[in-house]
């Protein structure tokens, strides 16, 4: 595994997301949103991942929260490995999305049929996104659940379906990370 990274690259590839997300926090704070870009870039190069794949978890949310137009600018300026992957992890790229449950449900399936590539990257969303839900059910309790368009039991269902997922498709260290930390999830809800 070649563990070197492109500075200049991985720089254009953040300069990229900031830009695209620039208006955007995280879901029910004033955190600016490129933080959690940076969190799975991260966490894919502390899970063995290359530089394509660290410059995907920068890009995961470019197509599905700034729309579908960046599509070709990806490709270009960062490669059809990089676009391949961004695509795969998008669950929407329509306005306005489908419902909660649908593009949930179809991204799940899209995963079974996904390689290593999107995988990495989309468990380390998934970690990153489960780990916030975490730390916020230990400051405000179930109201983080208020967040989503979706319920505290569907929230719940979804984060449970990934991390099986992860843990037959991709076993190891990350997938069990997920599985933990959907873990405690759950006990928080069931102990609140």
């Amino acid at each position: 595994m070649n563990t070197r990274v492109n500075p200049d690259r991985l720089a254009d590839a953040f300069a990229f997301a900031a830009t695209a997300h620039a208006e955007q926090v995280r879901k029910g704070t004033s955190i600016p949103y490129v933080s959690h870009l940076m969190s799975v870039s991260a966490l894919v190069l502390e899970h063995g991942g290359d530089e394509d794949q660290a410059i995907a978890g920068l890009l995961h949310d470019v197509i599905e929260d700034c729309g579908i137009i960046n599509e070709p600018a990806i490709r270009e300026k960062f490669g059809k490995r990089v676009a391949g992957i961004v695509r795969a992890c998008t669950d929407a790229d329509t306005t306005p999305k489908p419902p909660w449950q649908e593009r949930k449900t179809s991204y799940l399936q899209h995963l079974q049929q996904e390689g290593s590539d999107v995988l990495l990257v989309s468990a380390c969303d998934k970690l990153h996104n489960a780990r916030a839900i975490v730390s916020d059910q230990h400051a405000i309790g179930s109201a983080v659940f208020k967040r989503f368009s979706a319920s505290r039991e569907q929230v719940l269902w979804y984060y449970q379906s990934l991390a099986e997922i992860y843990q037959a498709k991709l076993p190891g260290r990350l997938a069990n990370e997920v599985t933990r930390t959907v873990g405690v999830m759950h006990e928080l809800v069931a102990t609140a």
